[in-house]
């Protein structure tokens, strides 16, 4: 059965939702989404694991993930987690990754459908001059967890 939970965090209310033991979405903001307003053990274990991250404690995330979309959006969402912690990538840094060098648009738009901010890290992912281009959170929110693990960035 589908559970969510709405959890406070720095940047805002987090809607976590989880899935036959995998977690399903990260969303800015409350939703009513289907399934049981509720808690489970990896529901719980995934606050957790934020609230660490949100302390600078964290820099990266042991959870099983079940993002759904295309095959090219998995591709994208799998070369976006490996974008290391207080970096960041290009669009086209990520379409070159995923060997795809003209799909820098498409990986916007995969980017920008991404169901797990956060954990997986789309906030890493800027515009090839450097700047800070959309976010499903808001600028504010991109700019702030991109400092977050910039002051982080050397912690263990």
């Amino acid at each position: 059965m589908a559970q969510w939970l709405v959890l406070p965090s720095p940047v805002g209310e987090l809607t976590l939702a989880e899935e036959n033991g995998a977690l399903t979405g990260l969303y800015f903001g409350t939703r009513c989404l289907l399934g049981e307003k509720g808690t489970s053990p990896l529901l719980e274990e995934a606050a957790r694991q934020l609230q660490e991250y949100f302390a600078g404690c964290r820099r990266e995330f042991f959870l099983p993930l079940a993002p759904r979309g295309t095959e090219f959006q998995r591709q994208v969402w799998h070369a976006l987690e490996g974008i290391p912690y207080g970096e960041t990538r290009t669009y086209g840094e990520i379409a070159r990754a995923i060997g795809k060098p003209k799909a820098c648009r498409a990986v916007g738009m995969a980017n920008h459908r991404n169901p797990l901010s956060i954990l997986v890290p789309c906030h890493r992912v800027v515009g090839a001059d450097g700047s800070l281009t959309g976010y499903g959170g808001g600028l504010e929110a991109k700019q702030f967890l991109l400092e977050l693990e910039k002051r982080h960035g050397k912690a263990v």
